[in-house]
């Protein structure tokens, strides 16, 4: 509820879109650049492997080394935990970033927005 407030009521004007596209330049703020993000597996190699769709994101590797795991320890699967772990680990690590971009776009936007009153201050006093 406290994202909904504050996307809806208390600051609707800097708060992004929860699944919305980036509206800055990623490279902003980055004068080193960044390292892009990858897919480990192709599209149209998680198509032929059977990828469940909802499994298909960053994780996607991780989830094949897991599946391949409990197909070969059946039905003794507690053998997989580490497979397990990593799978687990990776979607927090991809979570993470989510998180760190999103309160990215919102502070960006609320620096555009502290410019753009500043801007018109100044304009108003001259």
């Amino acid at each position: 509820m406290g994202n909904y407030v504050a996307y809806y009521i208390t600051h609707p004007d800097t708060m992004p879109e929860p699944d919305g596209k980036p509206t800055f330049d990623p490279m902003f703020g980055f004068p080193n650049g960044r390292k892009p993000r990858e897919m480990k597996i192709s599209e149209e190699d998680m198509i032929a492997l059977k990828v469940p769709l909802d499994k298909r994101d960053y994780c996607a590797h991780k989830y094949l080394e897991l599946h391949e795991c409990k197909r070969r320890h059946y039905p003794f699967m507690l053998k997989c935990a580490h497979e397990r772990h990593e799978y687990n680990a990776c979607h927090f690590e991809d979570y993470t970033l989510r998180l760190k971009e999103y309160e990215r776009e919102r502070r960006l936007l609320e620096r555009q927005k502290r410019i753009a009153a500043r801007q018109a201050q100044e304009q108003a006093t001259a």
